[in-house]
């Protein structure tokens, strides 16, 4: 493992994960349908490998990803490039993977499927992590908590996590879990950046207080903060849920990472991680990589401390924002 990396427990588990974690929703078939701008497994593969050889320990997927093609492009590289018990791999159930009743959802039926279908295409024997990737209104909560405590008794998952919902939903799902003696959430993946900061609210200082870990998905705000304010990238063309996220009056924090930035000769996207990370309630943002020094720069970014007056830059234009990433 890379000497540069750092590494912190989950939550209050004894699971040890590197503190930026990559996400693999950018690997994938991309003749699939579902993200025109995913890279195949023959472009994905050395990004994977990079994030290994850097350090990074904690690889997060989902079944519904690319058609499920996400988790066998991850999990072959992984077979090949790290020894499977030194690595954290955490996948999703929720979203629709086939057509027809019981294709998507938390049922019992649903989560019982999915997870050996995970497994099948992971090509391995268990997940570290198995979060639900949104809340299922149409199933009650204890038929899915008993569910994924089911699958944790029968070894297939080490841990649960959950990802974005309302805190009061993830203050219930804890708690009923603990009222049964299921297994409890101990990891929360959700929307948070500079430009979308209404978790701060509720659900960070929920997680904090329940000693539940943070994994922010789309740190870099889809790759907003990350370059000038009228670049676009392939993947900002083409992504119609990223498109739903943000509007135009972001415009004076994407420049004011942009000052920040400039003054301290380092990446945009290492100013928008660092500030991402410094909240104690963070574990390990989830950032993507399809370009070399994506990684390179977010592991960096761990090590720059930002100042109370480079804060009060970023921080000063924030506005109030509608609920955003799961509604």
């Amino acid at each position: 493992m890379g000497e540069q990396m750092k590494y912190v427990k989950l939550g209050s588990t004894g699971l040890d994960v590197s503190r930026i974690a990559l996400g693999c929703m950018s690997y994938g078939s991309p003749g699939d349908g579902t993200h025109e701008w995913t890279l195949d497994e023959e472009a994905a593969r050395p990004f994977i490998r990079q994030a290994v050889e850097a350090g990074v320990n904690f690889f997060d997927t989902a079944n519904s990803y690319s058609a499920g093609t996400s988790e066998e492009i991850v999990g072959r590289a992984l077979r090949e490039f790290a020894d499977r018990d030194s690595v954290v791999i955490a996948t999703k159930v929720y979203g629709r993977t086939r057509k027809g009743p019981n294709g998507s959802g938390l049922s019992r039926k649903a989560i019982f499927a999915e997870v050996d279908a995970s497994l099948r295409r992971l090509g391995t024997d268990y997940i570290d992590l198995y979060q639900i990737h949104r809340w299922d209104y149409r199933t009650p909560i204890e038929e899915t908590l008993e569910a994924l405590h089911d699958v944790v008794k029968a070894g297939k998952v080490r841990y649960l996590g959950a990802s974005s919902m309302h805190a009061w939903q993830l203050a219930k799902a804890v708690f009923t879990a603990d009222l049964h003696g299921w297994t409890r959430f101990v990891s929360m993946q959700n929307h948070y950046n500079l430009l979308y900061r209404e978790e701060e609210r509720e659900m960070l200082p929920l997680c904090a207080d329940q000693k539940i870990g943070v994994l922010p998905w789309s740190p870099l705000a889809r790759g907003r903060l990350a370059r000038e304010w009228n670049e676009s990238s392939p993947r900002s063309e083409s992504d119609e849920f990223g498109k739903t996220l943000y509007g135009d009056d972001d415009r004076p924090i994407v420049d004011a990472v942009g000052e920040v930035a400039r003054a301290r000769n380092i990446g945009r996207a290492q100013v928008a991680l660092a500030w991402v990370a410094k909240n104690p309630a963070v574990t390990a943002p989830i950032i993507g990589a399809t370009k070399p020094h994506h990684l390179a720069h977010a592991v960096a970014a761990l090590d720059i401390q930002l100042s109370d007056e480079e804060i009060v830059a970023l921080e000063e234009h924030y506005r109030p924002q509608a609920v955003a990433g799961f509604i």
